[in-house]
């Protein structure tokens, strides 16, 4: 490969090469979200038969998943520590496992060796005049996960973009190195519609001027920032951004000078959107990605004034209590971020911690305010670290609240044709 210079240069195998030293027992991380290795991965699914015991730890993964296909378990079984669209059959059916964790710890669990890895499978840019190779567009999880395991195998694509901050590895680092040229997978802007729409008023409308972001990917995050056309100075800090930050900071509305910290730089631990954004983000000076114990640490956050944490939910009870990672028992995603974010933001300097959600769900006929959550369900964000919860019918600030302030505020959200039998209800529970 033209790139390489000669000492690497016998680096270089073939997919088929590099999985042949994945053996039973072994334990193999996988690089995730729109930068999973997908040679790689094929050619470890076409070997599948030969082997056994081999556990991948995964986060996020985009794309086709046949290596969570039924009868996969016996050959390669996924422990993932967020549940994508793509594997949450295979969890909840009981042919792959989940591990609840922080994101922002994640990284200590291989670092520590709570979860030791034998081999990580990572996705990289080639490297530039001094050796090094970029991570792109997953740094979060990806370079901590190398730096912890025994072998790395590095696919080496041309088309991964070089993005800046902590999130680089020396060539020297790779053990082995897979030639690939294919284009990333892209993630659209989410759709929109009124309730979307306002629920974006506001959220917009609870965002000072010099604020410093976290927003996701989806319909909620990409709506408020369609609304900030009139704001000064933000900043982002956050998880993960998408295509919605490209026209802000073309048009000087996210400037990031006022951050009071990395002023002028747009923080996170990975991107997810569109080739737009891959070109966006290339050797741009203005965009860092660092690993997600630094980025997710709500110490971290918190030294970011003004904080705006933007987060959403499946379910809201009246104390307060979020659930966002099942629906009852069911496994739906995982923590994320969510509460590193809100707790940062809450221990920020005037910083603003929202739970944005839809008031209903399944077309109308279900109130996403409960009077108690599912049986089963997991609490996300407890009621002792919430502040504000945005529906499309109001804001309810829960801060400082009691019970039975916080039963009457989030009612006031909910749906009208809800109000009542929630009103009942927490009459029942003694709440009013």
């Amino acid at each position: 490969m033209s790139t390489l210079a000669a000492p690497y240069a016998g680096k270089v195998v073939s997919p088929e090469e590099a999985v042949r030293l994945v053996a039973p027992g072994m334990r193999v991380f996988l690089t995730g979200n729109c930068s999973v290795p997908q040679t790689l991965l094929a050619a470890l699914v076409g070997r599948a038969g030969e082997l056994h015991d081999v556990e991948i730890v995964q986060v996020l993964t985009v794309g086709p998943a046949e290596y969570v296909a039924p009868g996969m378990e016996a050959h390669l079984r996924v422990n993932t520590l967020f549940i994508s669209d793509n594997v949450r059959a295979a969890v909840n059916e009981g042919r792959a496992d989940f591990t609840p964790c922080f994101l922002g710890e994640i990284p200590k669990l291989f670092k520590t060796g709570l979860l030791p890895l034998d081999v990580a499978l990572v996705h990289v840019s080639p490297p530039d005049e001094h050796g090094f190779c970029s991570f792109g567009i997953e740094v979060g999880i990806t370079k901590p996960a190398a730096q912890s395991a025994k072998i790395i195998v590095a696919e080496m694509n041309p088309r991964m973009p070089r993005t800046l901050g902590d999130s680089f590895i020396h060539l020297s680092k790779i053990d082995y190195v897979v030639p690939v040229d294919y284009a990333l997978p892209e993630i659209r802007m989410g759709g929109t519609d009124a309730v979307v729409q306002r629920i974006a008023d506001h959220a917009a409308g609870l965002i000072p001027d010099g604020a410093t972001l976290q927003t996701g990917i989806g319909a909620i995050p990409d709506a408020v920032l369609s609304r900030l056309s009139r704001h000064k100075d933000l900043g982002i800090h956050t998880e993960l951004f998408s295509d919605g930050i490209i026209d802000l900071i073309n048009q000087g509305i996210i400037t990031g000078e006022r951050k009071t910290l990395h002023p002028g730089k747009v923080v996170a631990g990975f991107v997810l959107g569109t080739q737009r954004l891959y070109d966006f983000i290339h050797d741009n000076p203005v965009i860092e990605l660092h690993p997600t114990d630094y980025v997710n640490d709500p110490f971290v956050i918190a030294q970011n004034a003004k904080m705006v944490a933007i987060n959403s939910a499946i379910e809201v009870d009246l104390t307060g209590q979020v659930s966002a990672d099942s629906i009852g028992p069911r496994f739906y995603s995982g923590g994320g971020g969510q509460l590193d974010f809100i707790y940062g933001a809450s221990r920020s300097a005037g910083g603003v911690p929202i739970i944005a959600l839809p008031s209903t769900a399944l077309g109308g006929q279900a109130s996403r305010i409960v009077a108690m959550l599912k049986q089963g369900a997991g609490v996300t964000t407890t009621r002792n670290h919430i502040r504000y919860v945005v529906t499309e019918h109001g804001v309810a600030d829960l801060y400082g609240k009691t019970v039975r302030e916080r039963a009457r505020l989030l009612i006031g959200i909910a749906a009208p044709q809800f109000r009542e039998v929630l009103e009942r209800e927490a009459r029942a529970l003694r709440y009013l």
